[in-house]
């Protein structure tokens, strides 16, 4: 399972250097989809805090924070927080992670995932507009409306569930300073993971 792992990190984890994206600016608008064709903007959620998940099912990288439950207790609290917490699913058609409304049901479903909403992208427009590298690539938006979170969902870079459980979580860091009216520590960092399945 440890040469699996290693394997797939040497594979897939290749680190990515910052985002092209200012942090402390006004993050990029969009109008997308959800996985119900509805319209979603992040103008809707002025005013409250946005996080945006990068998600593919079939990246081991996700799944590892997935069955160790750490991802969905991440979208509950922040839920219970009046956080919204968007998966973005970037994937292009034919591709892996691609899924249509069915398939999001049944990956929702499957492992339990509670976000506020799925957005599905599979014209790669918003993901290239956020930078986004990596399943996951995780970004925070504050109340104003700005980017003050940019990277990697934690600092242990494995496809172990157990180190999920015991690593430092960055985006509940953010969340954290956040609440507590302090500058988010740290901004951003490397991002890791399966590269985004673009077009």
């Amino acid at each position: 399972m440890k040469r699996l792992a290693l394997l797939l990190a040497t594979v897939c984890a290749s680190p990515f250097p910052a985002h092209a994206i200012d942090l402390d600016a006004p993050a990029p608008a969009f109008v997308a989809q959800d996985a119900a064709g509805r319209p979603v903007a992040l103008a809707q959620f002025r005013g409250k805090t946005v996080v945006l998940e990068w998600t593919n099912n079939g990246c081991p990288f996700v799944g590892h924070m997935y069955r160790s439950g750490v991802m969905q207790r991440l979208q509950r609290q922040a839920a219970a927080d009046g956080v919204v917490w968007l998966s973005v699913i970037s994937s292009a058609p034919g591709r892996q992670g691609y899924l249509t409304d069915p398939g999001v049901a049944a990956w929702r479903k499957s492992v339990g995932a509670e976000p506020a909403d799925v957005i599905l992208d599979p014209a790669g427009s918003l993901g290239r507009a956020f930078d986004a590298r990596t399943t996951p690539d995780m970004f925070v938006i504050d109340r104003q409306g700005r980017l003050v979170y940019a990277g990697a969902i934690d600092d242990h870079v494995s496809t172990d569930p157990a180190d999920a459980k015991t690593a430092h979580n960055y985006v509940a860091m953010a969340l954290a300073d956040l609440r507590a009216g302090t500058p988010v520590n740290p901004r951003w960092t490397l991002s890791y993971g399966c590269s985004v399945k673009y077009q």
